[in-house]
Parts: C-alpha cells; structure tokens; sequence
C-alpha cells in the first residue's frame, strides 16, 4: 500500500500518466476516423428503431384512441434518482430539450444526468480531499485545501453541464457544416420528382460519410413525416433537435410550401443559399477573430524565436570581437 501512495504522489509518474493517457487518446481519435462507417450502421439501427416505435405507436392510437406506448428506464440510477427525487431537486425545465439537441434521446440519459449532476460534486470532492489530506500531495495550510475541496466539489457540480454543452456544440457544427450540401442534394431529388420523404431518406443516406448526425436527423425527420398524424409537428421537431436558426428556417420554409401549395424546389433553393450564406459568414467571423487570438500566441513562441534568430548571429559577432580585444 505505501509502494502504491509513493507511486501515485510522485511528480514524475503522474505526468508518465497523463502523457499515457493523452497518446491513447490521440490513437482513439485517429482510429476513429477509420470506423466511421460502423458509427453509422449503430446510428441509423437506432433510428430504425425509432421509425418502428413511432409505427407501434400510431397503431395503438389507432387501436385504444389514446397514449402510446412509452420507453421505461429500469436500473439502479433510475431507483436513486426516484427515490431522492433529483428530478424536482435538481429540476431543469430545459434539460430534456438539452438532451435531445445533443442526440440522447429517450429517459436513461435523463436519468444518467440527474444521476451524475448529483453523484459528481462528491465524486471530485473526495478525489481531492484524498489527495490534499491523506496523501499530502502539497503542503498547504489547512484553509487552502478546504477551500480547493469545495472547488471541486463546485466543479464536480457544473460538470455534467459542461459535458453537455460541448457536445450540443460539437454536433451542432457537424450538422451545419453539411446542411447546405444536404440541402442542393435534397433540391436535386426534387427537381427530379421523387416525394419530400424520399428525398430526405436518400439524402440521409449520402450525408452518412460527412456527417452522422445530419444523416440521423434526416432519418429521423423521414420517419417522422409518416407517422406523426401532423407533418408540420416533424418540421418543428427538427428545428428543436438542432436549435439553429438555418434549420428552423428551413423547417417553416418546408412547411408553408406544403400548407399553400408553394412548390418545394424554389424553398429548397433559397434556403440552400441562405445556408450557405450562413455558413460563410460564420467562417468570416473565425477568420477575422484570429488576429486577437494569435496576439498571446505570437508573443510568447514566435517572438523570442525571431529574436534568437535575428539578434544571435549579432551577438556572437560582438562576442567575438570582444574576445579578439581582449
């Protein structure tokens, strides 16, 4: 036990660690790049599974004239979560949209949210308790590791929203820097006289390889369409899973063109352009906040660099000459 303390608190192993861990994650994102195509299959099995329990329930409403069957999430989470009823201590009235916008759908990812925002705090609490108080990794005064034990346990708190956030973000990138060629694809099939739902369905199909979450959007928003009772309830609901204004643009833009007969093509084509427009302007907007993000950068590499450079040759001369003085 004490060889394993020692190893832990030495500097040395610790950062043999973390440079371990960074390298296995570098190798499991070049990797990732290689399996994309079963990241696909699992995504649209899920949203076949979707499609069929959307057909289950439209047949049920058929059958009783009423609710639908409905997913259960049994499992010790789910019990904790019941029984110190985090839903109303921890309630957040945007969560369950939250989830959806980050592609977790159904009540076990609520569940795992609640489960953690309530467990994390303690979790990054006693990790560092432990370190400061019994290992004695740094000598503080007693305040200081009280107040970095709360830190953390603060930190621990807001975690799982962080998490979430950034994978909100990330897949909102994804779905955007590929809905305007989803869009001219989409305008092609039409033009060439396939339905609204074929179009999207082998639209989905093609985005596959550029972008997984726009193809399950697609697949999602195709299953949807035949059988939600409203067509207009499948455009909303896109626009609320990815919660940008280019898509819910679309979404009304598809929708008016079927409520008043407007043809869908010429919809397509202008929310095609504006899209891209979109997506032009937010690479403009990267682009010219490079400057003040590359100021900090510049100063503390690439300065002392060019100074060595410039003023190296110059001093050793003068060091020489000094020298042949002396």
């Amino acid at each position: 036990m004490e060889a394993f303390i020692r190893f832990i608190t030495d500097a040395q192993n610790l950062l043999s660690i973390g440079v371990g861990v960074l390298v296995f994650a570098t190798v499991i994102t070049l990797l990732s790049s290689l399996t994309g195509g079963v990241a696909l299959d699992k995504r649209m099995k899920a949203v076949a599974e979707r499609r069929d329990d959307l057909k289950r329930r439209s047949r049920a409403n058929m059958a009783i004239g009423q609710g639908g069957l409905r997913h259960t999430d049994e499992g010790f989470k789910k019990r904790i979560v019941d029984r110190l009823n985090l839903t109303k201590l921890l309630e957040d009235p945007t969560i369950a949209e939250r989830m959806v916008q980050a592609g977790l759908r159904g009540p076990k990812p609520l569940t795992t949210f609640y489960f953690f925002r309530f467990t994390s705090p303690f979790i990054f609490m006693i990790v560092v308790a432990f370190y400061l108080f019994v290992l004695k990794v740094v000598d503080w005064p007693t305040m200081n590791k009280v107040t970095a034990t709360m830190a953390a346990a603060v930190a621990g708190f807001y975690a799982p929203n962080i998490y979430l956030k950034n994978r909100i973000d990330k897949r909102r990138v994804s779905i955007m820097q590929a809905f305007p060629d989803a869009l001219d694809l989409m305008l092609i099939c039409v033009e060439a006289g396939m339905s609204i739902e074929a179009a999207i369905t082998k639209v989905s199909q093609e985005m596959g390889p550029s972008s997984i979450d726009l193809a399950e959007e697609l697949s999602l928003l195709s299953a949807e369409l035949s059988y939600l009772p409203d067509r207009r309830l499948a455009y909303e609901n896109l626009g609320k899973r990815t919660n940008h204004p280019g898509v819910k643009a679309v979404a009304t833009a598809m929708t008016q063109a079927e409520t008043y007969g407007t043809p869908l093509a010429n919809a397509l084509r202008v929310m095609a352009k504006e899209n891209r427009d979109l997506r032009l302007s937010a690479a403009e907007k990267k682009a010219s906040a490079l400057p003040a993000k590359l100021t900090v950068p510049m100063i503390l590499f690439f300065l002392p660099v060019l100074f060595i450079v410039i003023l190296g040759p110059a001093i050793l001369n003068v060091i020489d000459m000094m020298k042949d003085g002396r």
